[in-house]
């Protein structure tokens, strides 16, 4: 995939390889010999800050965008914690094998007793798609705090209108834990053989179906 897939001014240009040995001291025997399995090669290929696009966050201080090419295809989430975890600033992956790809970036913050290591909030991420396919923009407006919820917002959300990306998380939370229980639900309902019981989970699973279309 070419470096410029968002179209980013060549200011935030990088275009560093980062060494997939960099991350040893932090992960464990069998995660070192998934990353030398799954992934090819590690870019960091922009960097969004106010020294690089004149836009500063409150919350957010840097944007760095990765691309992971793999050497399968795979969902490689395990691998992309660790990367997220050990380095303080937002992460936008764009992992690619051939053709394909799928974009992950995850809302975190400091871990208060491991500063070198931060907690993961939320993961937003795409299905598998063609490079073709690619259509993910990053607005340069406004702040970098807007423009990583903006980011976000394009992951196929139910959530509108949220003021934060900490706000933005919070309500997809609450819809994610929603969804599951009503397919635990439907699951329920059709290995159910009492049919009093079915009209009681019936009941409740319309009433989660109705607190999610008013979400």
């Amino acid at each position: 995939m070419k470096f410029d897939m968002f179209n980013l001014p060549t200011s935030t240009e990088v275009k560093k390889i980062i060494p997939k040995n960099s991350f040893d001291s932090y992960i464990t025997n069998k995660q070192k010999k998934e990353f030398s399995v799954y992934i090819s090669k590690i870019t960091w290929i922009n960097k969004l800050s106010f020294e690089t696009i004149n836009l500063q966050g409150k919350e957010i201080e840097e944007i760095q965008i990765f691309t992971i090419e793999l050497k399968e295809k795979n969902n490689i989430k395990k691998l992309l914690d660790v990367i997220d975890k050990t380095i303080p600033y937002t992460i936008i992956f764009i992992i690619t094998f051939n053709d394909e790809f799928y974009v992950s970036t995850s809302p975190k913050h400091s871990n208060p007793n491991n500063p070198d290591h931060a907690v993961i909030d939320y993961t937003f991420t795409t299905e598998w798609s063609l490079k073709s396919d690619f259509n993910l923009i990053i607005n340069l407006k406004n702040s970098l705090d807007w423009l990583y919820k903006d980011f976000c917002e394009q992951f196929k959300l139910n959530v509108v209108g949220s003021k934060t990306i900490q706000h933005l998380v919070e309500s997809q939370k609450e819809l994610d834990i929603i969804k599951r229980d009503i397919n635990k639900l439907k699951l329920a309902i059709t290995n159910s053989k009492q049919f009093n019981k079915k009209v009681a989970l019936n009941l409740k699973l319309k009433e989660l179906e109705k607190l999610l279309n008013d979400k």
